[in-house]
């Protein structure tokens, strides 16, 4: 077991002294993450203006990944169609709700604070009173073990410590004499030691991630996939946790910087196979340039289900326009459909469909 919750130190003025090897690796890693970060601006073309959406992409296999980690599964088809607000499944819709939250990152990233914290846990959340959306929570919970505290697994602080230690985390992450990854290492397990919410805490954890990465100006399209990186080996995770519990960090430390080598290879794929994809649209289509059908081929990388609707919102265009679009996808074997009927039609782009469960495969996903 580990150390009871209640001996949690704060940190916010710690000192850490962490072997040299590690903190070299966790500096080599963030060099990788940040030349990934960058290589997304080069990607793809520019669409009306805009950078194609590729750091849209990998913001969703991120939150996808996120919940994996904590059992919840739901496929890239499935997933896309949730996005759409259509009939979908309940794990669907709650990966969804972890995109919201991720991009809730955006806002940590400018005004990093419990307040944000628990702006990002109320869009994780919104929808599941038990664990108290946006709120932190108000008596004790246990990690494993059972019914009781007594055979858990680990205890965390008591409900009447959390806010203090919340704002010593939040004086912790805006300090500037950390390197970035070993800061983002020990805040998001001083976070999950925390325990702060009723339920929602890894993955409002791992989007305070994502906010650090932004804020010291790592990243800069978003975010570079980490739990996907973190869910090749949950076990070596849920171990490094356990040290830090006892006293130390360097085992979080590793496993943040093996796991940001592994997304940003992995994201590398991906963004390889969604370029290899767009470049193959490009040929096949038939429609001039300028085209609704060819204008809506960047949006599909990063929202692989959509409806007549959906297109003619996102282009502005008239309902007859966006529904030629439509047909000249299908034509090209670009979308196909997959529901019947002559409403809220869905089609899918299975190529982008197929390459990011491919994404997530590699990423070790489960169920």
């Amino acid at each position: 077991m580990d150390q009871p919750g209640d001996l949690l130190p704060a940190i916010s003025d710690l000192d850490f002294s962490i072997p040299s090897d590690i903190a070299a690796g966790a500096e080599d890693a963030l060099v990788e993450i940040s030349r990934f970060d960058a290589e997304l601006a080069a990607s793809l073309p520019r669409a009306d203006g805009e950078l194609a959406p590729l750091a849209v992409v990998l913001l969703r296999t991120e939150s996808a990944s996120s919940s994996q980690i904590e059992g919840v599964t739901a496929g890239a088809k499935a997933l896309a169609i949730a996005t759409l607000n259509e009939s979908s499944g309940q794990n669907a819709r709650m990966v969804a709700a972890n995109v919201e939250a991720m991009q809730k990152a955006i806002d940590l990233a400018d005004d990093l604070s419990t307040d944000s914290i628990l702006a990002a846990h109320l869009a994780l959340m919104h929808d599941q009173a038990y664990a108290h959306p946006g709120r932190l929570r108000d008596g004790q919970v246990w990690i494993g073990g059972g019914p009781t505290p007594h055979t858990a697994t680990f205890v965390p602080p008591r409900r009447e410590r959390v806010p203090a230690l919340m704002d010593d985390l939040v004086r912790f992450c805006r300090r500037t004499d950390i390197p970035v990854l070993t800061q983002v290492s020990i805040a998001h397990a001083q976070f999950e030691t925390i325990h702060p919410f009723n339920d929602g805490n890894g993955r409002t954890g791992r989007t305070l991630v994502h906010a650090m990465l932004r804020r010291s100006g790592v990243t800069r399209r978003l975010t570079v996939p980490v739990s996907a990186g973190l869910l090749t080996d949950t076990d070596a995770y849920f171990a490094a946790l356990g040290s830090y519990r006892d006293g130390d960090p360097a085992p979080i430390i590793s496993q943040f910087s093996r796991a940001s080598f592994a997304a940003v290879g992995n994201g590398r794929r991906l963004v390889s196979d969604l370029t290899g994809i767009y470049a193959e649209w490009q040929q096949i289509l038939p429609s001039r340039q300028g085209s609704a059908a060819r204008r809506v081929l960047p949006h599909l990388l990063s929202q692989p289900a959509v409806t007549v609707d959906h297109i003619q919102k996102h282009l502005e265009v008239s309902q007859p326009a966006a529904r030629r679009a439509v047909d000249q996808l299908v034509e090209a074997g670009v979308l196909k459909q997959i529901s019947t009927g002559k409403r809220d039609r869905v089609w899918i782009a299975r190529d982008v469909i197929t390459a990011l469960d491919d994404f997530a495969t590699r990423s070790g996903r489960r169920g």
